[in-house]
């Protein structure tokens, strides 16, 4: 039986295009072709995880809002229970239009955040990490994110934080974590470089850090040794989902194994996902199954 993890954080509906070209001032393409799923970086990442057959939780605000069943029935194809945290929220959930550019993988994303769906610390209790292996937040929902480290910290469960961009409150979240993935995108105050974001991240006492840098070599700090991971060499298709992929595979992979592999395993997922449309269509392939 897999292993079971609660991911914290954004749930979007994501419609996705795949066009030829980005579309022009006042002008109208026709897609290639489209998706709709669950999207936002918890979410991309606790599908990613279940693919493995682990039992994977999204705890995000999610609603009864008409479109919600889009959300609820992609992600009951992949196995992952929700765990709302405003079962009775009638407004529309965050809606992300997303092109893809043929040819280059390239993407372009106009999204709503969780900015307008906060929920308060005091909805979270101690029961919902029982059997929890591994616990992933975005920082979408950082006054439940802080709450579960804390709780998650006092019962040894590893915490993986996915550092997409800075977001207020991260300078409280961080300290509690075990392993901190952040993006080229992942600045905190006063850092302009990667090599000044991982000495923040050092002195906060994180034991395992490594930024990612799409087709570049992922740079990382673990346990007092720096070095660097280089990422398989790939035509892309679509890099959209990337670095939620590359999280969710990593908390399978450290579950089995020490932090370097770890990352490495997590960056081939990622990249093969970068060869197929969408954020699902990798799965197909049993090939994957590393």
């Amino acid at each position: 039986m897999g292993k079971q993890g609660l991911f914290v954080g954004l749930v979007t509906l994501d419609l996705v295009y795949l066009t030829p070209s980005p579309p022009g001032i006042n002008q109208k393409i026709v897609a290639l072709d489209y998706s709709v799923t669950a999207g936002g970086p918890a979410t991309n990442a606790a599908v990613t995880f279940s693919y493995w057959e682990n039992i994977a939780q999204i705890l995000g605000v999610v609603g009864q809002h008409p479109i919600t069943h889009l959300i609820r029935s992609d992600l009951a194809d992949y196995r992952v229970k929700i765990q709302d945290l405003d079962p009775t929220r009638l407004e529309a959930p965050p809606v992300s239009s997303i092109l893809v550019s043929n040819g280059t993988g390239d993407r372009t994303v106009i999204s709503l955040n969780a900015t307008k769906s906060q929920v308060a610390e005091e909805n979270i209790f101690s029961h919902i990490l029982q059997d929890i292996d591994i616990i992933l937040i975005d920082g979408h929902q950082m006054a439940i994110g802080k709450k579960i480290a804390k709780l998650a910290q006092a019962k040894n469960i590893p915490i993986v934080v996915d550092g997409g961009s800075w977001k207020p409150g991260f300078e409280e979240l961080l300290p509690l974590v075990n392993y901190a993935i952040c993006s080229a995108n992942f600045f905190p105050p006063s850092c302009e470089t990667t090599n000044q974001v991982i000495a923040y991240l050092s002195a906060l006492c994180i034991p395992n850090i490594a930024i990612t840098q799409g087709e570049k070599p992922i740079q990382y700090l673990s346990k007092g040794i720096a070095g660097t991971i280089e990422v398989p060499v790939i035509k892309p298709v679509d890099t959209l989902g990337a670095g939620d992929i590359f999280h969710g595979a990593f908390c399978h992979y450290i579950l089995n194994q020490d932090f370097l592999p770890a990352l490495q395993d997590a960056a081939k997922v990622a990249a093969k996902s970068c060869q197929y449309f969408g954020t699902r269509q990798w799965m197909s392939q049993e090939s994957l199954l590393l």
